[in-house]
């Protein structure tokens, strides 16, 4: 009686783990999320200090509001002016002359803010409450969306809006290209650039998912504006995605937002699925491997993050480390 019990557990055990994989395995697209509750901070990564938990592209150990006591304050950003700030052209400001910004990982229809928790204390989102539209701006793209809180939240042609908690003094854009997911908005709702920089995220017409064919590293997948998507050694695939970079690695190292499975070209269907982070933040994978960006790419085309530290490597079709050790 003894041993049947053990055996029925252990097939119970192997049954549960298939599960598990079949789950990770399937063509989900971003319908297939899974709750990532294990991951960690990894203690060191090429340079970078382990993290406190920010979300993506947020500055680590960031805590106070963006200076000045009503900015981002229950009352709203009041009448919403246009600033022509010298390198970003013309840009959104609350009635305090604040810098507006948006993320990448938000969605504009519907409109969706993904950044909560240690995130939006980085990021405050612009209340909608009392917001009014100055001078040039087209009222009709004003709106708001109602956050996991239950809080409204100012909305620019469906795009969430958000403070930076860095930015010290009216006119500070110090929040511009962080972690290349933030950019001051335009009156437009669009992504400000600088002028001659080839910066400022401006999106490059390609899929969410794309391959490119790199003359070092042979074939390997892009994001939406053409940047090197990476994976991390220090993660997991199996049986369930989990991220090991958290924090201020993610200033370093951009998560990549959930993409829909039809938004992909040349990239392996099987386990192209997105997850929920152990902050919240919702990460697509290749493979079931977590996909990153990296900062130090400043121009579509650049594989500055290959090899670092010996824990980062660009992504091939099919999901696999490109010039990695043997996996």
């Amino acid at each position: 009686m003894k041993t049947s019990w053990r055996s029925a557990s252990l097939a119970a055990s192997v049954v549960a783990v298939l599960t598990l994989a079949t789950a990770c395995g399937q063509e989900s697209g971003t319908s297939g999320s899974s709750e990532n509750v294990g991951a960690t901070a990894p203690g060191s990564i090429a340079g970078v200090g382990a993290g406190s938990g920010v979300g993506a592209g947020v500055g680590a150990g960031v805590t106070e509001s963006p200076g000045g006591s009503d900015a981002g304050a229950a009352g709203g950003a009041g009448e919403l002016a246009i600033s022509a700030a010298t390198d970003l052209g013309k840009i959104l400001t609350d009635g305090n002359g604040k810098t507006l910004y948006r993320f990448d990982s938000d969605t504009a229809e519907p409109p969706k803010s993904n950044c909560d928790g240690d995130c939006a204390t980085a990021w405050p989102p612009v209340a909608a409450d009392d917001v009014t539209a100055g001078d040039g701006i087209d009222k009709s793209l004003l709106g708001e969306v109602t956050r996991s809180d239950g809080t409204k939240q100012l909305t620019v042609a469906g795009w969430p809006a958000y403070y930076y908690a860095k930015d010290a003094n009216a006119g500070d854009t110090t929040g511009q290209g962080v972690g290349n997911k933030w950019f001051a908005l335009t009156p437009e709702g669009k992504k400000a650039k600088a002028s001659g920089s080839g910066g400022g995220g401006s999106e490059a017409g390609l899929p969410g998912l794309s391959v490119r064919n790199d003359p070092n590293l042979g074939k390997i997948v892009v994001d939406k504006n053409g940047m090197t998507v990476y994976r991390f050694l220090k993660d997991k695939a199996w049986p369930e995605p989990v991220s090991n970079c958290n924090g201020a690695c993610l200033d370093k190292w951009p998560a990549v937002a959930p993409v829909a499975t039809d938004d992909t070209k040349g990239v392996q269907k099987k386990g192209l699925m997105s997850f929920t982070r152990s902050d919240g933040i919702k990460q697509m994978t290749v493979n079931c491997s977590p996909i990153y960006t990296f900062a130090g790419d400043k121009s579509p085309g650049d594989i500055n993050g290959q090899g670092v530290g010996g824990q980062w490597y660009a992504v091939a079709p099919d999901g696999k480390l490109v010039g990695a050790p043997a996996q």
